[in-house]
């Protein structure tokens, strides 16, 4: 993260990932629990999740835990997550016939970002995941004009996942900060993975270490 905190005040950051199942819930709860103990009121949002039958589970957990540290964050889940669709899917394939109006998101966007200092978004999957046929996760990026946080795993093969989710983000000329979820593969990310990555970036940034650093 940037040394200084004041950075970050009135901004919004997209947690986003190389893919499905890669941490962005755990990363939002990092980062939820980091602003807030720097002293920042933080808020959350998630544009639209998916296998949701009862309540979006990601976006209620999340929501309580930015109500808890942030008591002014007063809003509904329904603000929180506007889009909530039952299949398991990517959101052009769980939206059915629902249009999913991007003007709508940012004004939602707008809303919640009265309630706070920082304002995490998490995303759905990974960058390239769609949202309609010529709208994907990393253009939403683009489209709320927020800085990126990409959560990469630590298995087999996240050398090349890692890479090429970078190359997307530069490539649609967004700000961008990485960071490793060491949750699979634990034993042998230092052999297997790390040696590559380290001589690449020279500094690599965990999940797990986010407010020790």
């Amino acid at each position: 993260m940037k040394n200084e905190i004041s950075y970050y005040v009135n901004k919004s950051l997209f947690i986003t990932a190389t893919n499905t199942d890669v941490g962005k819930t755990y990363a939002c709860e990092k980062f939820l629990n980091y602003f807030a103990k720097a002293g920042l009121k933080v808020g959350y949002f998630k544009p639209f999740e998916t296998g949701v039958f009862d309540k979006p589970l990601d976006g209620s957990k999340m929501l309580e835990l930015a109500k808890k540290l942030n008591p002014s964050f007063n809003v509904t889940i329904n603000d929180v997550v506007p889009y909530q669709f039952k299949l398991p899917a990517a959101p052009y394939v769980a939206k059915g016939n629902t249009i999913i109006d991007i003007d709508f998101l940012k004004e939602k966007k707008r809303y919640l970002e009265q309630f706070c200092d920082v304002l995490i978004i998490e995303g759905a999957g990974g960058l390239m995941v769609p949202i309609e046929k010529n709208l994907f996760v990393i253009d939403l990026i683009k489209e709320f004009e927020c800085e990126a946080i990409l959560i990469t795993p630590s298995k087999l093969g996240c050398i090349n996942d890692t890479l090429l989710s970078i190359n997307a983000l530069k490539a649609k000329n967004i700000d961008f900060e990485f960071y490793i979820n060491l949750y699979q593969d634990i034993n042998s990310f230092e052999e297997v993975s790390k040696p590559f990555l380290l001589d690449y970036f020279e500094k690599l940034n965990f999940l797990e270490d986010l407010g020790k650093l």
